[in-house]
């Protein structure tokens, strides 16, 4: 069943279906993440999903573009209609494709965001839905195949945003490196002080030298289960 839901900044609205993959909280802290996105940027959004990283990027950093891929037809179509709702057709471009498959300008890019698939493929508790199981599981593209799309396509000193996995950290990187994709900034978060880290922001840059900055953590909830000012500054909740 689809609904419309307001995201509580800047009027902005976005389809979703309950019976497939929403957006969830990670999307939105890689926004907010991805402030210090110069405007007039020119944008790909690889994954694009619901569209949830473009719709709140072009108020967010004020960008020229934003080109959404998003392989699934159905889901693409559901981003397009969002994309409408907000009025927001001469900024956002949703192109329904495979990542391996998109017929982008190489080098060309400012920047590359996405929130792709946590999971390898063969791996966990697999989700009866077929779109949720592509937006979870590694099923259509690696995360290899990501990072190299996303370094195809970035200009030189162009800038990459991704949240993923803290578990898969070490992959992550090994693999962006390879890619010419280093990391400057990284910050992990947390569900509350007494958890483990279960995601990482980052920010690399095609090309550039070894200098990284972790910035302070990240906590999504207090104790008590309600969410940290940070979050309520970030969600906008007065």
């Amino acid at each position: 069943m689809e609904r419309i839901d307001d995201l509580n900044y800047e009027g902005l609205k976005i389809i979703q279906n309950t019976e497939g993959f929403c957006f969830g909280i990670d999307s939105v802290l890689l926004t907010e993440f991805a402030r210090d996105i110069k405007q007039e940027s020119k944008i790909v959004d690889l994954g694009t999903g619901t569209g949830i990283l473009g719709i709140l990027l072009s108020k967010k950093i004020s960008p020229s573009k934003i080109y959404g891929i998003e392989i699934q037809k159905e889901v693409a179509e559901m981003a397009k209609r969002s994309v409408e709702l907000n009025s927001l057709e001469n900024i956002i471009e949703i192109i329904n494709e495979d990542i391996n498959k998109i017929n982008l300008e190489n080098n060309y890019f400012d920047v590359v965001v996405t929130n792709p698939p946590y999971k390898k493929s063969g791996t966990g508790i697999k989700n009866k839905e077929i779109k949720q199981q592509i937006s979870r599981y590694e099923m259509s593209a690696s995360l290899d195949d990501w990072l190299r799309v996303s370094s195809k396509l970035l200009r030189d000193n162009g800038s990459f945003y991704i949240v993923y996995r803290t578990d898969r950290l070490t992959e992550l990187i090994e693999n962006m490196r390879k890619y010419k994709l280093e990391v400057k900034r990284m910050r992990f978060v947390y569900s509350n002080v007494e958890k483990q880290s279960n995601l990482v922001l980052i920010k690399a840059v095609k090309g550039a030298g070894t200098f990284l900055k972790v910035e302070k953590p990240l906590i999504i909830y207090n104790l008590d289960g309600s969410y940290t000012d940070e979050i309520r500054k970030i969600y906008k909740d007065k």
